[in-house]
């Protein structure tokens, strides 16, 4: 077998070196303005983009790179997180969770009772509202060293819960449509889920745990990156077999390296893929935003956007202090989850593909949620600072 090395410029390269150089100049300007990354990364999609420049135009390639992203983000949380912390507060991340998805449908009907609208669309809106950005959520706390805070912990159960409760979503958009799921994937998911509660119970019970070949991998760098490849990615590809989220999986398979105490090697054979991936993920957010239809929508695009925002800080904060929670850290964790997640793309193109809603509401969906992700770092910024003057944030 011969090698053959092209002498031209291969496009894909040039592309990730005109996104690279625009996160960068972005990067060093947002960061002047005390912004995070996060937004850099959405603008450079946008301009990079069809909308702008044009310069990207396989979407589909960088959104499925950027979903490389989410799991690694997912799977560093595994490894950081507290699992007795976040198991005794179980209360707050499952009743916290279905009470928010609960009040936001109930929001959603208060205005689409006014409007005719039929029962579908309120429970479909409902549902896209409901769901934070994990992506986005994670990453700002883990840039205020806030992830194994009260309100942190309180905040990734709720979004982990949200990330298991999108199969159930998903299940209802299909009887709403007429179509049923067949029993097999029903059963796939069942499946799934009791391996994940499995696993939990299994590191929980477990005083130590240690991977095949443990002192062979440690002492070789190679190995150590394609085992933690492994670990990572094969655990989200069960999952997502199991008809799950692969976000889970790779979550799971943190929470198991953390148990195995193999943190270290991993986070250093991980960390530079997470931050590339992550940010492609971001970037692939950007390129979602329709710009001219923005312009030609731009005031019912932020009118809803400011209704998202309020909305869903107001569920959230009055959820968690139902559950316990002080006024305060409530507010403010409301505050953090009142963006429109990542997995709400999933619910508007799930509904778009059963004719359940036509373009015209789709593109909205997708400007309105693009938008939240953002504004959501300046949202949560002026609520803190409010509630800063006073008393610290737990």
């Amino acid at each position: 077998m011969s090698l053959i090395l092209s002498t031209g410029v291969d496009p894909i390269l040039t592309k990730l070196v005109l996104i690279s150089l625009g996160i960068i100049v972005l990067g060093f300007f947002l960061k002047r303005l005390k912004q995070p990354y996060i937004v850099a990364y959405i603008l450079a999609g946008v301009i990079m983009g069809p909308s702008v420049l044009g310069i990207v135009s396989d979407e589909s390639l960088i959104s499925n790179l950027g979903s490389f992203g989410l799991v690694l983000l997912l799977f560093f949380i595994g490894m950081e997180i507290s699992l007795p912390q976040l198991i005794s507060n179980l209360k707050i991340s499952v009743i916290g969770t279905v009470l928010q998805v609960g009040f936001s449908i109930l929001a959603v009907w208060s205005i689409g009772f006014f409007l005719d609208w039929p029962l579908y669309r309120i429970i479909l809106l409902g549902f896209v509202i409901s769901i934070s950005s994990t992506a986005v959520v994670i990453k700002l706390l883990q840039d205020r060293n806030e992830t194994n805070s009260k309100t942190g912990q309180n905040v990734i159960g709720i979004l982990l819960a949200q990330d298991v409760i999108i199969v159930p979503m998903l299940i209802t958009l299909n009887y709403l449509s007429g179509q049923k799921p067949e029993n097999i994937e029903v059963l796939k998911q069942v499946v799934g889920g009791c391996f994940m509660v499995g696993i939990i119970v299994w590191v929980m019970r477990k005083k130590e745990i240690r991977f095949p070949f443990d002192d062979k991998i440690k002492a070789d760098h190679e190995m150590q990156v394609f085992a933690a490849i492994a670990v990572c990615f094969g655990f989200s590809v069960i999952t997502a077999f199991l008809g799950l989220s692969s976000a889970l999986g790779a979550f799971i398979a943190g929470i198991l390296v953390s148990s195995a105490q193999a943190t270290k090697w991993v986070h250093e054979s991980l960390h530079a893929f997470r931050v590339v991936f992550v940010a492609i993920f971001f970037v692939s957010i950007g390129m979602l935003i329709d710009l001219s239809f923005l312009h030609e929508n731009l005031s019912v695009v932020m009118l809803l956007v400011l209704a998202v925002f309020l909305t869903n800080n107001i569920i959230n904060a009055v959820v968690l202090r139902i559950l316990g929670v002080d006024w305060r850290s409530s507010i403010y964790s409301g505050a953090i989850l009142a963006q429109i997640g990542e997995f709400s793309f999933i619910l508007g193109a799930t509904a778009f593909a059963m004719n359940m809603i036509v373009d015209y509401t789709y593109q909205l969906i997708i400007s309105v949620i693009s938008i939240t992700l953002v504004i959501s770092p300046i949202w949560i910024v002026i609520v803190r600072s409010i509630l800063m003057r006073n008393k610290t944030v737990n």
